[in-house]
């Protein structure tokens, strides 16, 4: 089993800042990527940023030198900083995660954490 804890979602002003945190635990034996998805409502779910295990990094074009997604790999935690945020970014932000864990390979969404970008 591996469980995900999402951290630091919340309500922000436009051009506001927030720092989205998933740690990852259980019977872990390596992580492959990390990444963050995010869902609006009325629409699907969508990749935001991504990471691998070397450090390689994919951004969707709308977040682009706004996001930045980074790791600690002695954590098992993934960071989204979120800087110069606009409404249509108000979405609920999920972490996710693949790699091995001691059952075989495995995949995990966290609980999702909302974010709300409003004046």
């Amino acid at each position: 089993q591996v469980q995900l804890v999402e951290s630091g979602g919340g309500l922000v002003q436009p051009g506001g800042s927030l720092r989205l945190s998933c740690a990852a635990s259980g019977m872990i034996r390596s992580i492959n990527a990390m990444g963050w998805y995010r869902q609006a409502p009325g629409k699907q779910r969508e990749l935001a940023a991504s990471i691998e295990s070397g450090g390689r990094t994919n951004y969707a074009d709308s977040v682009k030198g706004r996001f930045t997604i980074s790791r600690d790999n002695a954590k098992n935690t993934v960071y989204l900083q979120m800087n110069n945020l606009k409404p249509e970014d108000t979405a609920v932000y999920y972490c996710n995660v693949d790699g091995w864990s001691l059952r075989g390979a495995f995949g995990s969404f966290g609980q999702g954490t909302q974010v709300t970008v409003s004046s």
